[in-house]
């Protein structure tokens, strides 16, 4: 499994790193990190092989906000799987996700076992 995690807050890579430490060690997962929107973007078009990646993003992030580049992934690279995360369990914020192709939406804090089983 490759995973694009994209979230402005420094300690997120951290916390991958922690909760997928045996699945990283093993080979079975790698993952990239980005900042930003714009960051993600650029990453996703530097990737030989994008559609083995699975891109996790933050919403509300400053500049390009995790809904703004869903909107560019769906309309770039449609078969790219999205999940949506968010401090906030914003109802709008849902449904425009759905609406836009999100392809699910965890609600911070996330709940790594949860997120372990979509991944499987």
């Amino acid at each position: 499994m490759k995973l694009l995690v994209v979230d402005d807050e420094i300690d997120v890579q951290f916390l991958f790193q922690q909760k997928f430490r045996k699945e990283i060690k093993s080979g079975k997962m790698q993952i990239m990190y980005a900042g930003n929107g714009k960051s993600a973007l650029e990453i996703l078009e530097s990737i030989e092989n994008r559609t083995e990646y699975l891109i996790l993003t933050d919403i509300n992030m400053p500049g390009m906000t995790g809904i703004e580049l869903l909107r560019v992934i769906k309309a770039r690279y449609p078969e790219l799987k999205v999940f949506m995360i968010t401090a906030y369990g914003d109802e709008h914020y849902f449904n425009t996700a759905k609406n836009l192709g999100a392809d699910d939406y965890f609600v911070k804090p996330l709940q790594f076992e949860v997120l372990k089983e979509k991944l499987s």
